[in-house]
């Protein structure tokens, strides 16, 4: 059933449009050409975090930030083994998945650990990302508290994640 949904989306959105008498096909290449403006302007933010992330990561500074926060973490009930994922899912959800992958292979997807990794993927969010993409679009200028609360919420998340993963 779900290798047809969307097939069955495309036949249902074109029936609708037939019933309404509008022009799908003019009314598909006018929405993707006022795309194209928004893309060009987005570009330069999602490069500057596609390559943040990479220095991030390769410059070893994510396992050094990891050894340093790896206490506090224990503290808050976050195993440190997650702790690089935490680190990284808030700049890219590639970055993550590749982290989520290896704890995947170390630990197994049933241990505690990959149980933490992976409700910590599926109720956090690329906060950077999204931000940059937002503001980008929106010409938000006042952001000052936006990415401290995220932050703060992304780290609240995980906490709940780890402690709720200690029942399952």
């Amino acid at each position: 059933m779900a290798d047809l949904f969307i097939p069955i989306l495309i036949a249902f959105i074109m029936i609708f449009a037939l019933i309404k008498g509008v022009d799908a096909y003019s009314a598909f290449v006018k929405g993707a050409k006022g795309a194209l403006p928004l893309m060009a302007s987005l570009m330069p933010f999602i490069i500057a975090m596609f390559v943040a992330v990479e220095l991030f990561r390769n410059s070893g500074l994510s396992g050094y930030l990891c050894k340093f926060l790896s206490p506090l973490f224990r503290v808050l009930g976050i195993p440190t083994e997650v702790c690089e994922l935490t680190l990284i899912r808030p700049f890219s959800s590639n970055a993550a998945y590749v982290l989520l992958r290896d704890i995947f292979a170390t630990y197994g997807v049933d241990s505690y650990v990959g149980k933490c990794a992976s409700v910590i993927m599926g109720s956090s969010d690329t906060i950077f990302y999204v931000s940059s993409i937002y503001f980008a679009s929106t010409n938000v200028k006042k952001t000052l508290l936006t990415i401290p609360i995220a932050l703060i919420c992304n780290v609240a998340c995980a906490i709940i994640a780890c402690f709720c993963c200690r029942f399952i």
